[in-house]
């Protein structure tokens, strides 16, 4: 892989809760723990050790770093913030935070990359 384009914004995903009980054994089957993070760019977001999120929550996530992305305000879809949301894996089972921060460089499709 050769990145050639350095991303707009990096998200932050973090544990922050769980629905049912104080453990996710039985009911999640990537382990999550409270405090574990997760980061990203453009690719799927990795933990400190590599691992990858969730498949199941990143498909609730990547349509809520589209909406970043193309400007838009994570409050109007219930964030407790521009660029901070939480959020229900689809197991309901994990609580999870994303957390967006602008990295100041050009946006993808307004940068003229292809001129």
């Amino acid at each position: 892989m050769k990145k050639w384009y350095e991303e707009e914004y990096e998200f932050d995903i973090e544990v922050t809760g769980f629905l049912r009980g104080d453990s996710t054994e039985r009911y999640c089957r990537n382990g999550e723990e409270i405090g574990d993070r997760y980061t990203c760019t453009y690719g799927c977001p990795v933990n400190a050790e590599g691992q990858g999120i969730c498949s199941k929550v990143m498909m609730i996530m990547f349509p809520i770093m589209e909406a970043v992305r193309s400007g838009g305000n994570l409050e109007n879809i219930g964030g407790d913030g521009r660029y901070s949301k939480d959020i229900v894996c689809p197991d309901g089972c994990v609580i999870f935070r994303i957390t967006a921060k602008q990295l100041g460089n050009e946006n993808f499709y307004k940068g003229k990359f292809f001129d």
